[in-house]
């Protein structure tokens, strides 16, 4: 996949992926599951306890999110352990979802229209 163009501008694939991963940040039930893997791993059922999520749609969440490369799975048994080992994807998510979480700067996009 080519890195940049020109001057050192991103290529249109490399910010055609960053806008699908921005995309698939868009949905409240995902950035939940990757906050909640960023804080340790866990199994599906775990998962969907905690963010309140029916299994089958958490399930479906986590395909795609692997598929995005956020997270990763390996097998315990019988069981599947999702996991995110990305420094960089636990930032993120933190950058995205903790200042609104700690009272801190938590209107920055809503106060710019967003």
């Amino acid at each position: 996949m080519a890195r940049s163009i020109g001057d050192g501008d991103p290529s249109a694939e490399v910010l055609a992926e960053a806008a699908g991963t921005c995309g698939l940040l868009a949905s409240p039930a995902r950035l939940h599951i990757l906050w909640a893997l960023a804080h340790g791993e866990s199994d599906v059922t775990g998962l969907a306890e905690r963010v309140g999520g029916a299994l089958p749609s958490v399930s479906q969440h986590l395909t795609k999110l692997k598929l995005a490369g956020l997270v990763r799975s390996r097998r315990e048994g019988r069981r599947v352990v999702y996991v995110i080992d990305d420094p960089d994807v636990v930032s993120m998510v933190h950058w995205l979802v903790g200042p609104r979480t700690e009272g801190g700067r938590g209107g920055r996009m809503r106060d710019l229209g967003a």
